[in-house]
């Protein structure tokens, strides 16, 4: 409770600073999440990064996935076209058009070719319409916008563990929606039950809370694990069981380079009729697969008309920049230069993840067999000194 200061102290020594000054309940709320190990370890990186000269003591930091691999295939590409970009002489003339207000909706070439893009990372096993895309400033802002849409505050959403921790942060804080965690064992590597669903599901409604949807990762961050259309299915009709909706994070579908195959929820959807569609949600970006996390591109694909109406509306305070739009429609329209970088691309994680779990083996780790995004889920309980989350916090002060 704050003790403003009044009116009379104010004018009797103008230069006093106002104490106790009253904020919002937002502002003053610790829902961000950053009090977490998570977000420590930024700080502590923060305040110390490591340079290979300059601080080669330092930390490390191992928190932040971001695909740099295929730089070389992108600017490749821009050098190659440089009509793409408003900024170079020959596409400047369209400078005046881009700079000016554009629709909120964004920029229907752009939504086109993110939509061919989206279908061409699925295996083109399903279409997009890219009247049902609403885009937002990165995934963050996609999944706090669906948020909003799906659910009020006080209701929840089902998440699976482990989970990204970013999800704390992104759903809780200024929607006041809870996270009610599905707890998934490493005897069966995590895989998602209908035992461990129906158990949270009923934990939820043991504390009054009414749960709106079930949120998953495919792939998955941090497993880096795919589900398969088995797997799917069995959450759809669990879903529709509850009469909630299934919200599918796809960012990293197009970062899968080994076996099995991505499969998409859109493909499930495609095939099987049976299901209902206005219920499923799908989140994707352009951070991850195409490593441009400072272009600010997230995505939200509804097959629920209100929820697309709605998003729109929202996604005016979270826009996307319309120079950015018009480049990455022209850089994702060219299907060649897209099939040629999501191979390479897949190539090079491939390669990289190889040579990380080798590495971790000679060291006596073991991991969690993965086959897409950008983690490597390690098995470090013989370095525990105890099997609780306080052993964890030390072992992890120590890494």
């Amino acid at each position: 409770m704050c003790k403003p200061t009044t009116q009379r102290q104010q004018q009797a020594n103008p230069r006093m600073p106002a104490r106790g000054v009253c904020l919002s309940s937002l502002a003053t709320s610790k829902a961000h999440g950053e009090v977490s190990p998570y977000f420590d370890g930024w700080k502590e990186y923060d305040a110390n990064p490591y340079h290979p000269t300059d601080n080669p003591s330092g930390i490390i930091q191992m928190g932040l996935a971001e695909n740099q691999l295929s730089f070389d295939l992108l600017e490749s590409w821009l050098l190659a076209h440089p009509k793409a970009s408003i900024c170079a002489e020959e596409g400047v003339s369209r400078f005046k058009e881009i700079a000016l207000y554009q629709d909120y909706h964004g920029l229907p070439a752009c939504r086109k070719a993110i939509a061919k893009f989206m279908e061409e990372v699925g295996g083109r096993k399903a279409m997009f319409e890219k009247d049902r895309i609403v885009l937002a400033a990165g995934a963050t802002a996609a999944h706090e916008v669906l948020t909003f849409c799906l659910a009020d505050p006080g209701e929840a959403f089902l998440v699976p563990t482990p989970y990204y921790p970013g999800f704390d942060r992104d759903l809780r804080w200024r929607t006041g929606v809870e996270l009610i965690p599905v707890h998934c064992s490493s005897d069966n590597d995590f895989q998602i039950t209908i035992p461990a669903l129906e158990a949270a599901y009923q934990n939820a409604r043991d504390r009054n809370i009414q749960v709106k949807g079930l949120l998953i990762t495919n792939p998955s961050n941090p497993l880096g694990t795919t589900m398969d259309a088995t797997a799917l299915r069995k959450l759809l009709a669990f879903v529709s069981g509850k009469n909630i909706h299934l919200v599918c994070d796809e960012i990293y579908s197009g970062s899968v380079f080994s076996s099995p195959k991505f499969t998409s929820i859109a493909e499930i959807l495609a095939t099987d009729k049976t299901y209902q569609s206005e219920r499923v949600h799908i989140i994707y970006s352009l951070s991850k697969d195409l490593g441009l996390p400072g272009f600010r591109v997230g995505v939200i694909y509804s097959y629920n008309d209100t929820v697309v109406t709605a998003a729109r509306r929202m996604s005016s305070f979270s826009l996307v920049s319309p120079q950015t739009q018009h480049l990455l429609a022209s850089m994702l329209s060219d299907m060649e230069f897209v099939r040629k970088y999501l191979a390479e691309n897949s190539k090079r994680l491939q390669k990289r993840h190889e040579m990380f779990v080798s590495g971790l083996r000679l060291a006596g780790i073991n991991c969690l067999n993965s086959n897409g995004a950008l983690f490597c889920w390690v098995d470090l309980r013989h370095l525990l000194e105890s099997h609780d989350q306080e052993g964890e916090i030390i072992l992890w002060k120590i890494v």
